[in-house]
């Protein structure tokens, strides 16, 4: 069994981006981002799974506009380009699983 910490670093800066766990296929990273704050349009070679702990995020996954918030869970495909907006202080997992 591991633990892994998370804390809440809103209260410091804007943004916080850190890798919490990286496994054999697979990246794990904790996201926290201020209302408003956005992050441009991108993709990766992996799916993504998005889990939100607190806060609401909209993303915009090739041209289709999905709001993601506790109870929640959304999954992309590898190269699906997307961007993102927290529309509230967010704090989420980016989990990265190569095939």
């Amino acid at each position: 069994m591991e633990l892994f910490e998370m804390p809440n670093q809103l209260d410091n800066k804007k943004k916080h981006v850190q890798k919490v766990a990286k496994f054999e296929k697979t990246n794990i990273v904790n996201m926290q981002l201020a209302a408003g704050e956005e992050i441009s349009e991108h993709d990766a070679d992996a799916d993504v799974l998005i889990i939100v702990n607190s806060g609401r995020v909209e993303f915009t996954v090739e041209g289709t506009v999905a709001e993601v918030s506790t109870g929640v869970m959304m999954r992309m495909t590898p190269k699906e380009k997307h961007s993102l907006k927290a529309i509230e202080d967010s704090n989420f997992l980016v989990i990265q699983i190569k095939q």
